[in-house]
């Protein structure tokens, strides 16, 4: 990736912070909205049907058909192979919230723009049919399609570019599969296939967009867990909702990676989520792993500068 002397991409697309203007920073001037995914685990039902459908779509080869011995996990992570994962907590409530009623997630959003408020000694697991004291978490996974996508600036051959509704593609038939990329990951996403080293990921279906269809997986959600549209208006309805639930006794609701803020500079794809990231299996406070390339070479070629003076100054004090 070519940069100016700043350490920017040319158009002045920064590798880190607030990117008010992502497409034309990368070279889109008529560009649509940046649009991407509100994933809302409260809602999430794991019927896979996400998995399924972007399998089909894109013709992703099986990832392995037995349960991994993780709850009803068969996936276990993102990969080369896996482009959406739903994840399965099992978790315990913790003690002396058995009768708070705020982890009740169903009753709560049931609840939802009525005056009831329930039950106070309500038991609070996440699903009716659960034991009480427990509750599932599930959540479906997917690329973050990030603002600063540290994948994209560590590609040596263009394979990875963002497009011009802001998401983040691999083109496989550029990739040379060295896999800087794999490391680069702030989230562990991108991944390569064992048989021909390419990386491979979610490409937000770009093939729909681009004929204004939405992504496999959000068509096919049954309970809009995953929702496409603008980014800007999925960041709207998506603090609308955590207040509903704040107002509804869900106090640990709470969203990830929506902020232009963060390190990352927002993620295109982002949760809303119950619980704290690490228990959902994401990093707690991410960053682009090439913010600090800048400085990294200003000061490599001080040190190199200096060295380069310091064997001069040898040379010439050895001739007197």
């Amino acid at each position: 990736m070519v940069r100016d002397d700043d350490g920017t991409r040319p158009g002045g697309d920064l590798l880190s912070g607030p990117e008010p203007d992502l497409a034309a920073a990368d070279g889109y001037p008529d560009a649509p909205p940046r649009v991407g995914f509100f994933t809302d685990t409260s809602v999430c039902i794991g019927c896979k049907a996400c998995e399924v459908a972007c399998k089909e779509w894109n013709a992703i080869p099986e990832d392995g058909l037995e349960l991994t011995g993780m709850s009803y996990d068969n996936t276990r992570r993102l990969g080369a192979d896996t482009w959406r994962h739903v994840a399965f907590i099992e978790q315990r409530v913790p003690a002396g919230r058995e009768s708070a009623g705020d982890d009740d997630v169903f009753a709560a959003a049931a609840r939802l723009g009525t005056d009831s408020p329930g039950p106070p000694d309500a038991l609070p697991p996440a699903a009716p049919e659960g034991p009480a004291g427990m509750r599932w978490l599930m959540s479906s996974d997917v690329c973050k399609h990030c603002t600063h996508a540290a994948c994209l600036d560590v590609c040596p051959t263009g394979a990875l570019f963002h497009t011009e509704f802001g998401t983040v593609v691999v083109q496989e038939d550029i990739c040379n599969g060295c896999g800087y990329c794999v490391p680069a990951c702030p989230y562990g996403v991108i991944d390569q296939r064992p048989d021909d080293g390419r990386a491979w990921k979610c490409t937000l279906c770009y093939d729909r967009l681009g004929v204004g269809m939405e992504p496999a997986c959000a068509k096919a959600c049954p309970t809009d867990s995953i929702q496409f549209g603008p980014l800007d208006e999925l960041r709207e309805r998506a603090a609308t909702r955590v207040a509903g639930l704040h107002a509804a006794g869900v106090t640990d609701a709470r969203l990830y990676g929506e902020d232009p803020e963060n390190g990352v500079g927002g993620d295109g794809a982002f949760f809303l989520l119950l619980d704290e990231p690490e228990v959902y299996g994401l990093p707690p406070d991410p960053v682009v792993t090439t913010r600090d390339l800048p400085g990294m070479w200003r000061h490599a070629a001080m040190a190199a500068a200096t060295l380069g003076a310091l064997v001069a100054a040898g040379f010439a004090g050895s001739r007197r």
